[in-house]
């Protein structure tokens, strides 16, 4: 039996939470500590110390064999896009983080630092490019391509052959039809039925609901 790879995260909110369910049921690496926000340092997640904010990064990363971006991804990619080109001007690549109750075809590929969550699903053909959140129960059909920087949430269905361009946020529940090209850095938001192709920078509104508010 190896050695566990100590591992830190970059981000101490709830994604760093799910992240760390998913590393923990994977067992391959051990959790060395998190980067936070100034008021977190100090603080622990989920047993886990927030170790430093961003400042602190370069020297944690020198003592760490392997690192991982555990911020979420709603609004915008950049956040997520910044630590990935910090990590790789320290010569940090991080590695794939799969859960194991989620299913990733062995005819298909996940890009470097991208995380598959429980219950998701990665069919034959698709292709998932790196730093991506693939979330709790989403579905990545066959044949479909996932550009870099992409969050597909929760319970969002990306039929087959989809193309889905970098830095785009796919909303929880949200449909894609097969065959649908959207673009890159679009927000696609929840709920959503997409049936036509979506520009880059598109951004569709989640969709609406009657309130339940009396």
């Amino acid at each position: 039996m190896t050695d566990k790879t100590s591992i830190l995260l970059l981000g101490a909110g709830g994604h760093a939470r799910a992240c760390i369910d998913v590393i923990e049921q994977q067992g391959r690496h051990v959790i060395a500590g998190l980067i936070g926000l100034p008021g977190e340092v100090g603080s622990h997640v989920l047993g886990y110390p927030v170790l430093g904010g961003d400042s602190e990064i370069p020297a944690l990363l020198a003592r760490t064999p392997i690192a991982l971006i555990t911020i979420g991804q709603i609004k915008t990619p950049e956040p997520r896009i910044r630590l990935w080109q910090q990590l790789l001007a320290n010569g940090k690549c991080p590695p794939a983080i799969i859960s194991p109750y989620a299913h990733v075809s062995q005819h298909a590929t996940v890009g470097e630092g991208s995380v598959v969550m429980h219950g998701a699903i990665v069919n034959a053909g698709a292709r998932v490019g790196k730093n991506c959140i693939l979330n709790s129960q989403s579905l990545i059909e066959h044949d479909t391509v996932v550009g870099d920087h992409c969050h597909v949430s929760t319970g969002a269905r990306l039929n087959s052959g989809v193309q889905v361009g970098e830095g785009t946020f796919i909303g929880s529940g949200s449909s894609i039809r097969q065959g649908i090209h959207i673009g890159r850095y679009c927000v696609i938001g929840m709920g959503q039925t997409i049936l036509k192709d979506c520009a880059d920078g598109s951004q569709v509104p989640p969709r609406k609901v009657v309130s339940c508010a009396p």
